[in-house]
């Protein structure tokens, strides 16, 4: 007896077939007739209660019970930071929130449209992960590396700056190292879901790079200023004054890329009641193995990404022979356990924050701006209504496409001049223009977050023109 054959009888597909096809698989091996195969399926599909407990037959059974009949949309609450915000992120905030898994949102100043959840979306759930809410680049994630050279060094020694950029990543779709890097990640335990198993060796081949899209890895100047750290200690640990900082962004390569991809199809195939416009906000219960595998995926996607950014900066640190002053680093992209209160009441909830900054009271974490605009060091305030979350960038004003046709670099090489910008390499669709304006985005969540010091781009690498986004 085949899926095919199981769907003639009425059994759902997803997690009720697979569990019907393990079922067989047992009653055949525990010695009973083949012939009375579809009698016992549809006793249980009669009567999935009665089978619970059933040692053969209760996984069939429990599968069963977890199919909804039909999606009723809800309305957890949720709170939106700015305003004039592109009317298909709100319109994907809000169904978001309509889940039966949903507990409460909130949208960030620089939303705009993503898969399932909008880009500066955060979502709390029960006990459930939606893998498009974490998002394609799982574990996307920002690092500052504060070095003890001068600001000077920047023009007096941009030559050695550049040949360290140089040598010590790579950028574009696929991009690797062939004499591989080494971290203690790749000690972790790859084996927890097949995807990540099946990917190590190119895990290890991207170890250390930074990929395509939006990532970067670029110089600049960070200023601290006296009134970073209203109290004692400052929590950057630094004098105020100007220091040279390197700040990188970028994720989880292929590797994460493909997680998402099997585990949000899978998600889809699980819950086929969600109507066309939900399909991506598909969720894994964690109570069950596909989510327990993607869960333990994720959190080593995580690792992961942690480890490319430190070998980054950790590789630029010795090529330069420079000391570290101070290192910054968090994650925008993930999903966390924690508990809130909504609506007056503590719960344990699943925090997704896809293209959102941790910003819990005291937190440190970095918002970037553009390649020609500042970003921000900053301390998270715990505004009420955020979940414990700020924006993680300026936010995309304009679609790729719609960038490429708008500017030439006859337009754009002048206005990086003015800003003392050096770009080494980047495309069309990621020139300063495309991006909302990082003050206003910064003026939309005093509430959300304290500005400690500001990063100002100076020499500035990205993917060259024409390789595939991977953000």
């Amino acid at each position: 007896m085949n899926q095919k054959h199981l769907a003639k009888m009425g059994v759902p597909p997803g997690e009720p077939t697979r569990a019907a096809l393990e079922f067989i698989s047992r009653y055949c091996l525990a010695g009973n007739e083949k012939s009375g195969i579809a009698a016992a399926v549809e006793a249980v599909l009669a009567d999935p209660t009665a089978f619970v407990g059933d040692e053969l037959r209760g996984a069939f059974a429990q599968a069963l019970q977890r199919v909804p009949t039909a999606f009723v949309p809800g309305q957890a609450p949720w709170r939106q930071w700015g305003v004039d915000l592109e009317s298909q992120a709100v319109a994907q905030m809000s169904r978001a929130c309509e889940l039966p898994v949903s507990v409460a949102g909130a949208l960030m100043p620089d939303a705009h449209l993503g898969y399932g959840l909008p880009i500066g979306g955060v979502l709390a759930t029960e006990n459930v992960v939606i893998p498009y809410a974490v998002g394609v680049d799982i574990a996307c994630r920002m690092k500052l590396t504060v070095l003890d050279w001068p600001v000077s060094a920047l023009t007096e020694r941009q030559a050695e700056l550049v040949k360290a950029i140089e040598t010590e990543t790579r950028f574009g779709v696929g991009a690797g190292f062939r004499d591989r890097r080494q971290h203690e990640v790749l000690d972790a335990d790859w084996s927890v879901s097949r995807v990540t198993r099946s990917n190590k060796d190119r895990a290890w081949f991207q170890l250390g790079s930074s990929g395509s899209g939006n990532h970067f890895v670029e110089f600049g100047v960070l200023k601290v200023s006296a009134a970073s750290g209203p109290t004692p200690p400052d929590p950057l640990a630094l004098a105020p004054g100007e220091y040279l900082a390197l700040l990188s962004h970028s994720g989880s390569r292929g590797t994460g890329a493909a997680v998402c991809d099997h585990y949000s199809k899978l998600a889809m195939s699980l819950h086929p009641e969600l109507p066309q416009e939900y399909r991506r906000l598909a969720w894994l219960d964690l109570n069950s193995l596909e989510g327990r595998e993607y869960w333990a995926a994720m959190e080593l996607m995580g690792r992961y990404a942690a480890a490319n950014h430190a070998l980054i900066h950790r590789h630029i640190a010795a090529h330069l022979g420079a000391e570290v002053l101070l290192d910054i680093e968090n994650h925008h992209n993930f999903a966390w356990q924690e508990r809130h209160c909504i609506d007056g009441v503590e719960r344990d909830v699943v925090v997704h924050r896809k293209g959102a900054t941790p910003a819990h009271a005291g937190v440190l974490g970095i918002i970037p701006g553009s390649m020609a605009t500042p970003g921000f060091v900053v301390r998270g305030r715990g505004g009420a209504g955020s979940l414990g979350s700020a924006s993680h960038g300026a936010g995309r004003a304009m679609s790729r496409t719609k960038a490429i046709a708008t500017f030439a670099w006859n337009e754009v090489t002048p206005v990086l001049k003015e800003r003392q910008v050096h770009l080494l390499s980047a495309g069309l669709d990621e020139v300063p223009m495309v991006y909302k304006d990082i003050h206003q985005v910064m003026a939309a969540q005093t509430d959300l977050v304290d500005i400690l010091a500001e990063f100002q781009p100076r020499l500035v690498k990205m993917a060259p023109s024409g390789e595939r986004p991977e953000d």
